[in-house]
Order: C-alpha cells, then structure tokens, then sequence
C-alpha cells in the first residue's frame, strides 16, 4: 500500500550536510526572486499531496529569505457560500502573480481532485468537469506567459501515520490535524486512486507533475528546490551598490524617561 516506493530505505540525510546544502539552495531562491522582479515575471508553484507529507514544511524553507512583499503563499480556507456558486476555477483566480510576483499555493485547485472527490464534497458531473477544464485552466495560464511549477509531495502509509502520531502528542503541531486529515488514514487506497486518475488528466506536457518522493523530509525540500531552480531561466541580479550613510552629529535629543512608557518584562531574565 506504500505510495512512494524510491529506490529502498535510505539513512536520514545527515543535518550538517542538509543545512549546508539547504542554505545553498536557499541562496538560489533569493536569486531567483531578484531575478523575477528584474524581468516582470510571474511564477506559480503548487504545493499538493497527501497530509502530512510535508508541503507546508517544504514551503517554509522556500520562503524562508525572501520578500513577504513579492513572494506570497495562498492557503485557502474552504469555500464560502457565495464562492460556491463561482466557476470552480474563479477564487484561485484573483490569487495568481502580477509582473515580478511569485505566488506559492499550499494547496490548489487542485482540492477538488482530491479530498473533494474522495469526501463526496463535490458532485461526479462538478469532477468530471472540473477533469475537462483543469488542463486547458493551465493552458492559458502558461500561454500567458505564467511560469507554472506543480510538485505532488509522496509519502508512504507508515511515515504518514507515524507523523499523524507525533502531531497528536505535540500541543504546537496539534492544530494541524483535523477530523478529515485523520480519515485519510482509513481512505488510503480511494486518495490513491484519486490521484492516479488526476495525473491521467493533468500531467500534461505545458504543466507536468513532478513527484518529490517525502519519507525524507530533509531530502524532499532539498530535491524540490533544486528541481525548481534547475527548471528557471534564471540569473544573478546585481544589486544597486548601498554604502551607509555617515550618522549625523547629535543635536541634543534625549530619550524620554523609562518610566513614562510601559515595557514588556523581562521573561527571559527568569531563564538565567
């Protein structure tokens, strides 16, 4: 039942060769996020697999040094009534870059092939349709000009339920389970045949899927991000030269008394 076979376990990359490599990387997406906005580009990378099998934390790590202002992540809540009577596709919509954007979905349209057709939460006609439209959604959005990058994170059954355990013994990972995610577990073979027949309709030549195989999680965010930038024309921006300016010669001023404004206390002094 193991979804993401590989080539055999291997040992857990070691953290001074992943943070070493991952710091590299990292570099190249901060180039990378230069070179966009030098070049009005617009770029889109869809985040979709399994629960628990590692996207937000992969996410994390790609955004980790860039600009909030120009590289944005969509996590969209569940539909609301109003939206539930748009064209499917109309709510991702609004959430797509502008020239020198890139936009980073944890999760996408992408919802509706799976947990929305595994649940029930969508109608086999709103599926089947949604299976006809996909491909050409993202046809236009490559003919535009949008650089469109799609990862499906594979993780086995035994590492998904392993870290499902861990989240429930964690009171800062807790939030992160739901009733739903829990069901996976007992739905593991319907979300497998969901995402077998997704990638029938939507690996196609302008989009394709690109798996990140993820029992490792070390080795799937540095494989993801080196796959990304290995797939962008992309090129080292030089800077506009800074130089500090000198600081002014003082003209007096003097710091209000400390007691006139009310500080945060020291908690940190209670550590020592």
């Amino acid at each position: 039942m193991a979804e993401s076979p590989g080539n055999g376990k291997r040992a857990r990359l070691p953290r001074p060769v992943y943070e070493r490599e991952l710091h590299r990387l990292q570099t190249g997406l901060v180039q990378l996020q230069e070179w966009v906005r030098a070049e009005g580009a617009r770029l889109v990378v869809v985040f979709e697999g399994r629960d628990a099998a590692g996207k937000g934390s992969a996410i994390k790590r790609v955004t980790r040094y860039l600009n909030p202002r120009a590289a944005r992540i969509v996590a969209l809540p569940r539909p609301t009534e109003r939206e539930r009577t748009q064209w499917y596709f109309q709510r991702y919509m609004e959430h797509l870059p502008a020239a020198g954007e890139m936009v980073l979905f944890d999760r996408s349209w992408y919802n509706r092939a799976g947990v929305e057709r595994v649940m029930g939460f969508c109608t086999p006609s709103e599926y089947q349709l949604f299976l006809r439209q996909c491909p050409a959604f993202e046809r236009m959005l490559v003919e535009d000009g949008i650089l469109l990058r799609k990862y499906w994170f594979s993780v086995s059954d035994e590492e998904q339920e392993r870290r499902f355990r861990r989240r429930l013994k964690d009171p800062t990972r807790r939030w992160k389970l739901s009733p739903i995610d829990l069901e996976s577990l007992t739905r593991w073979e319907d979300y497998s045949r969901a995402k077998d027949e997704m990638f029938v309709h939507t690996d196609i030549s302008e989009s394709p899927w690109y798996v990140v195989e993820s029992d490792d999680k070390r080795r799937a965010r540095l494989n993801m991000i080196a796959h990304l930038l290995s797939t962008m024309p992309y090129y080292n921006v030089t800077p506009a030269a800074l130089t500090l300016p000198p600081r002014p010669p003082a003209t007096g001023y003097q710091r209000p008394p400390r007691d006139l404004q009310t500080y945060v206390p020291d908690h940190a002094a209670g550590l020592e």
